[in-house]
């Protein structure tokens, strides 16, 4: 047996394989794909991913590999200046294929002992009480203490639990690719132009060496969206909105997706969670999916160790739950606003235009920027401090930077007074005398995902909210 199973080699399967690491959890990862993929569907990550790296002393590897991108457009398109004074230290997006992304999760996950199985295919479950045992196509089982389905909007976990997916199917659908053309990067760029005067949903992007992404409204909805388009199919849709089809011509990948937008009805079944497009499927505007994954295994990783590890006080583990469904559901609103805002027909242009009116002020376009990139995400922890449940930045101290703290996992005590202690709970929780110019507050309580859960001075409520969140005191 081990601690936990992984289903899904994708961004949210390794970055919660990673983060279950930390903590000394053993975790199996299957994926049924027997090598990565070659599809960069996401094409970036947006300030909280970025934010999440950065805790975890990641974030020079994709630095490295990315572009910071602070031009605006992410909301439906509108291409409005990127706001200034956002509450981040990475104000920017980091633009870098999800291939990429994946192939250093992967390699941080490993690092850290993970173990990935590609090639391994989940096709059955059942759990009891004391752990979940997963069927595999080839007719082994593997037996887990717990086990989490980070398998993708056509979840087989989800499926085999029974759990509902609520929404709206898919209405329109649209061809994404990478692909050859013969036409020039200046051509192409004219001949696009002119189409995204009336066809937002359209866009060929160059890559180099004459390859391009491509993104082309389809005729309709497939019958059967398992398979990718053809080649065909992909020219004679640019053929239909450009009056080209540019030459196109050896595909790396096609592929295509819908905007149905669904939402599971709940993220736990006794031993058995959801993560990432396993629980959530949204259109892809504003590009929030991967991001959204990232940051479900973000809050679950050290609640799932907690669990494990036998420290978890009362209600934590459900806690995912109750904290990670609203926010999703949130995404799935703004991306159908972005859908309709995306609509070529009279109604929804002229509500685009008032939108761009309004995006013109500040509060407005600072806002809209806070939803995609999640750094707006307050969890509702009660009533108290105006950061109490908020995601903290990061800030210089006179140790370091915040975020370079937080590398292992545990949670902190930032505490100015120097008067505070986290005596009981040393062994989860890290005391670090110091203080900020950035953070006008005696001491704030963090949790291992970045999250505020205590602010004062008091060492009777300090005790308490420990024990709220990191379990009994040991000692």
């Amino acid at each position: 047996m081990t601690d936990v199973i992984v289903v899904g080699g994708g961004p949210t399967g390794l970055m919660l394989a990673a983060e279950l690491r930390l903590h000394g959890v053993g975790v199996v990862v299957l994926e049924k794909e027997s090598e990565p993929t070659r599809q960069s569907r996401s094409q970036g990550l947006h300030a909280r991913s970025v934010e999440v790296m950065d805790q975890r002393g990641l974030l020079e590897r994709f630095l490295r590999l990315g572009t910071q991108v602070t031009s605006g457009g992410f909301f439906a398109g509108l291409g409005k200046v990127w706001p200034e004074h956002l509450d981040t230290a990475h104000s920017y997006v980091l633009a870098i294929p999800q291939a990429t992304t994946e192939r250093l999760l992967a390699e941080h996950a490993v690092e850290l002992g993970a173990d990935i199985r590609r090639g391994h295919e989940v096709v059955g479950l059942s759990q009891d009480d004391q752990g979940v045992t997963a069927e595999l196509a080839d007719g082994t089982r593997l037996r887990s203490r717990y086990l989490v389905g980070c398998d993708g909007g056509r979840s087989v976990v989800r499926k085999l639990l029974g759990v509902g997916f609520p929404g709206e199917p898919a209405r329109v659908e649209t061809l994404l690719g990478e692909l050859k053309l013969e036409s020039t990067p200046a051509e192409v760029g004219s001949v696009v132009a002119e189409v995204r005067k009336t066809q937002l949903r359209f866009g060929l992007m160059p890559l180099g060496d004459g390859v391009f992404r491509a993104i082309v409204p389809a005729e309709g909805v497939a019958e059967d969206r398992t398979s990718g388009p053809t080649l065909e199919e992909f020219r004679q849709r640019l053929r239909h909105f450009a009056g080209t089809d540019f030459g196109a011509h050896s595909p790396r990948w096609l592929s295509r997706f819908g905007d149905a937008t669904r939402l599971a009805e709940r993220y736990r079944t006794g031993r058995v969670l959801l993560a990432g497009d396993a629980a959530h499927i949204h259109p892809p505007t504003g590009g929030q999916g991967l991001n959204l994954g990232i940051q479900d295994a973000f809050n679950l990783g050290w609640k799932l160790a907690a669990e494990v590890n036998g420290w978890a006080p009362e209600g934590l583990l459900d806690s995912y739950h109750s904290e990670r469904h609203p926010v999703a559901a949130e995404v799935l609103d703004n991306t159908r606003a972005q859908m309709v805002l995306l609509s070529t027909d009279p109604g929804p242009r002229a509500v685009r235009r008032l939108l761009s009116e309004l995006m013109d002020f500040d509060v407005v376009n600072h806002r809209l920027i806070e939803k995609i990139t999640a750094i707006g995400v307050r969890y509702d922890l009660g009533e108290g401090h105006a950061l109490l449940g908020k995601r903290l930045r990061d800030v210089d101290l006179k140790q370091g930077r915040l975020y370079g703290l937080m590398h292992a996992g545990r949670g902190l005590l930032l505490d100015r007074t120097g008067r505070l202690s986290v005596d009981g709970w040393a062994d989860r929780v890290d005391h670090v005398a110091d203080g900020s110019d950035e953070l006008d507050v005696p001491a704030v309580l963090v949790r291992p995902d970045g999250h505020v859960v205590w602010v004062g001075d008091a060492q009777r409520e300090l005790r308490d909210r420990l024990a709220q969140w990191f379990g009994a005191a040991t000692g």
